[in-house]
């Protein structure tokens, strides 16, 4: 499968190169960068810590798309609407696992895939997606009774709080509980905030240092208390995920589909 990596100098854009070259079923078709970037003529295996691939960091969106079967995007919601533009035109596979999208976007994205195999997830990592089953399950179980609180933690350099895995898992803590995550989110809190409602979900994030990634989900009811738990150690899952994303939707119908449609847990 030929696939086009936007956003190809970032952390998880070397990442993804590196993981699409090592895979048997992928290759690279191109890597790409915003028009005036640094390392534009780069080769793109050297920038990602391999040897040299012959495949320069280009900024011609149009002509790699030409010899692409899809595009691994870990960009920016606006870029990320554009490439979905793109892919829908010409009826290709996008995998975003871009962070920030809002409700907005979101309902974009589900127009353009209905020409598109568009699949989306705050979180490409399969031990996430499976935590996210858990925690529908649990909140499902456990009821209204239990107070819901995420926690999430990110190194320094991330843009967006709370991340889109934490807001994943509240979307799932939300669906167990049959209620919308977007009445009953309390984002932050400060100052004198008042005892906390009942049926709330919160969300705490932190930031600092170099951590990939780390997502706690607390359920504290009186005297006890259930903690889910999920810690990224490195890079690779997100790209492995988005690969097997990839292959995945490649024999698929247009639509727009999320990791638990690749992973088979839809209803679960």
């Amino acid at each position: 499968m030929r696939l086009v990596i936007v956003g190809a100098a970032g952390r998880m854009g070397r990442t993804l190169v590196r993981t699409v070259v090592e895979h048997p079923e992928t290759r690279l078709a191109a890597a790409l960068e915003r028009p005036g970037s640094p390392v534009l003529g780069e080769d793109s295996g050297r920038l990602a810590g391999l040897g040299p691939l012959g495949i320069p960091v280009g900024d011609d969106i149009a002509e790699a798309l030409s010899e692409a079967d899809g595009i691994l995007d870990f960009t920016s919601p606006a870029a990320t609407l554009g490439f979905a533009r793109l892919a829908a035109e010409r009826g290709l596979v996008h995998v975003i696992g871009t962070t920030g999208l809002d409700q907005a976007h979101l309902a974009s994205l589900r127009e353009f895939g209905a020409r598109a195999r568009i699949v989306q997830s705050g979180n490409m990592s399969m031990g996430v997606v499976l935590l996210a089953g858990l925690v529908r399950r649990a909140a499902r179980a456990l009821g209204s009774g239990w107070d819901i609180e995420i926690l999430e933690m990110h190194h320094r350099m991330k843009v967006d709080a709370p991340s889109g895995t934490a807001l994943l898992l509240g979307e799932a803590a939300a669906a167990g509980r049959g209620i919308s995550l977007s009445d009953h989110a309390v984002l932050s809190r400060e100052g004198n905030t008042g005892a906390r409602e009942d049926g709330a979900i919160g969300f705490a994030a932190l930031r600092g240092g170099t951590v990939v990634g780390e997502h706690s989900v607390i359920f504290a009811g009186n005297g006890e208390r259930i903690e889910l738990a999920h810690r990224a150690e490195d890079r690779s899952i997100f790209a492995r995920g988005a690969v097997q994303a990839a292959i995945w939707a490649a024999d698929r119908p247009a639509g727009f589909y999320d990791m638990e449609d690749v992973l088979g847990l839809k209803g679960s």
